[in-house]
């Protein structure tokens, strides 16, 4: 059976050969789970708060130019981890199924996860950066104030928050996704981001591709969770926990490198 099923693929390969062509998770490790991408045309923004509401860290808005990727459409899951890591996460307990984002993980959890994920698939993972973070939120640098809407009135379509959960976190994917079809971006968990935080780095920040401050300890949380405010929900919103730190409420997703 298995001969002829490979011979039937053979023969699809001499005469189409893009039906071959597999989704990459498949085609670099059978026993990794499924991680669905969209993709994100690169381009140049203005990062930080357009809409003088925000923060003395959200400050001033400047501008920052970020290359081509690929960004999980959903935070990483429950199942998903588990698909990975081999055990549940510490909240499993009280996470309402496998397709709820994972969390209670630390930041260097996260890291050990996107390691251990391209040793599965061969590929390059990592966590986005922050101006890659909100760049997406905001549908590809769009004046955005939340992802998906810039109408809180609408916020509750697009996000799983304090107004619209009552802080209990949902499956991922039950809310409106943004334009670039990425869902959860504000609420339902908040998600750990690369680089490390500090409040005047968008004083120094470089124009290209910024990593964030070279010497700090804390890393930055972006998006809010179920039982965040909505001003906790802008695009522009900084917050930081300690790498260490495993919290409930905090989550991740990943990004792929477009090449």
């Amino acid at each position: 059976m298995a001969e002829r099923f490979l011979r039937f693929l053979l023969l699809l390969a001499l005469l189409a050969p893009a039906a071959l062509i597999l989704p990459a998770w498949q085609a670099a490790g059978a026993d990794a789970p499924e991680i669905k991408l969209a993709f994100v045309q690169g381009g140049c923004f203005g990062m930080g708060d357009q809409f003088g509401d925000g923060g003395v860290d959200e400050k001033p808005v400047h501008e920052v130019c970020v290359d081509n990727f690929y960004l999980g459409a959903f935070m990483v899951t429950q199942a998903q981890w588990r698909a990975v890591m081999g055990q549940t996460s510490p909240a499993a307990r009280q996470a309402n199924g496998p397709d709820v984002p994972v969390t209670r993980v630390s930041w260097n959890d996260a890291k050990d996860f996107v390691a251990r994920l391209n040793e599965l698939t061969g590929l390059d993972y990592r966590l986005p950066t922050e101006a890659e973070w909100e760049y997406a939120a905001r549908s590809g640098g769009k004046r955005q104030k939340y992802a998906g809407t810039g109408d809180e009135q609408h916020l509750g379509d697009y996000a799983c928050y304090e107004a619209s959960c009552e802080g209990v976190m949902q499956q991922v994917g039950r809310r409106h996704p943004n334009e670039l079809g990425l869902y959860d971006m504000g609420g339902n968990a908040w998600e750990w981001v690369q680089d490390r935080y500090d409040a005047y780095y968008y004083r120094q920040s470089p124009r290209q591709n910024p990593q964030g401050d070279p010497f700090g300890v804390n890393r930055v949380v972006r998006g809010g969770d179920s039982s965040s405010a909505s001003g906790q929900l802008r695009t522009s919103y900084r917050d930081y926990v300690a790498p260490d730190v495993r919290r409930n409420g905090i989550g991740f997703r990943v990004l792929l490198p477009a090449r």
